[in-house]
């Protein structure tokens, strides 16, 4: 893994740290590609059951490195190609995948400014636990983009689509108190304690019923476009899952006999 990402797996909770603190984790092709592969392999890897995302430094990320991206506009190479935008399919769509369709809760803990790529990194987490000095910004239409890293999906679904198009036909600055009432902000907590409240909650998740976690995430992105017939028969297929998982079990018996369960993430 590259220095510009650290990666770490401690009892189930696997750790992906943005780490260009300098730039304020803009997004340099290094970056890009080792997130991608960090999360990807957090996906994929069994002992993983929940991630922490966070920034490391002022910011959790101001999204596309621009210093990198001028000198991709202006060579006449990649312009005859028409892959300027090529780290869209290259790295944002699927990062932005592998955060949102991997079968186990992600937290991102937003400690800074989250801007552009960056915001829709942390949009595309299950849970956002927001530092009351962050904030968040679209930025696309300002730099005259349109959006990308799934914040067409994910922001109208947090938001709402009228509240979503406002932010970005006309991109501002969100503050946590004002992140935290429009719904991006799942929790808000002061700057000096967010490193420790993510890491709690995600430590939370990494302990709890796994398979239940991505019969949840399953559902909720199912139900997101479908009819509601269709996600019936979904959340049968889902609880199906979840109810032959022995971590059910487990609960069922624990409550049973008042006691307090230990999942097995199985």
């Amino acid at each position: 893994m590259a220095d510009t990402v650290l990666y770490d797996v401690t009892d189930g909770l696997a750790t992906i740290t943005l780490n260009r603190p300098e730039a304020m984790n803009a997004l340099n092709t290094e970056l890009k590609e080792a997130l991608r592969d960090a999360l990807q392999q957090a996906a994929a890897d069994p002992v993983v059951r929940a991630v922490l995302l966070i920034g490391n430094g002022r910011a959790f990320s101001v999204g596309q490195d621009l210093k990198e991206h001028v000198e991709r506009l202006h060579d006449e190479d990649v312009r005859a190609a028409g892959t300027t935008m090529a780290t869209v399919k290259e790295h944002y769509n699927p990062i932005v995948a592998a955060i949102a369709g991997m079968p186990k809760p992600v937290v991102a803990g937003v400690n800074g400014v989250a801007a552009g790529a960056g915001a829709g990194f942390a949009f595309a987490a299950d849970y956002r636990v927001v530092a009351d000095t962050a904030s968040f910004n679209t930025s696309f239409a300002g730099v005259a983009l349109g959006a990308d890293s799934g914040v067409s999906w994910t922001l109208p679904r947090l938001i709402g689509h009228g509240r979503a198009a406002e932010l970005l036909l006309f991109p501002r600055t969100i503050k946590a108190d004002e992140a935290a009432s429009l719904g991006i902000a799942s929790t808000v907590v002061p700057a000096a304690d967010l490193a420790a409240e993510a890491a709690n909650a995600a430590r939370h998740l990494a302990q709890g019923p796994t398979v239940a976690y991505a019969a949840i995430k399953e559902a909720l992105a199912y139900g997101a476009g479908h009819s509601l017939s269709d996600t019936l028969a979904k959340e049968e297929e889902l609880q199906t899952r979840a109810g032959s998982a022995d971590d059910h079990r487990i609960a069922v018996d624990a409550f049973v006999q008042k006691e307090k369960p230990t999942f097995l993430g199985r």
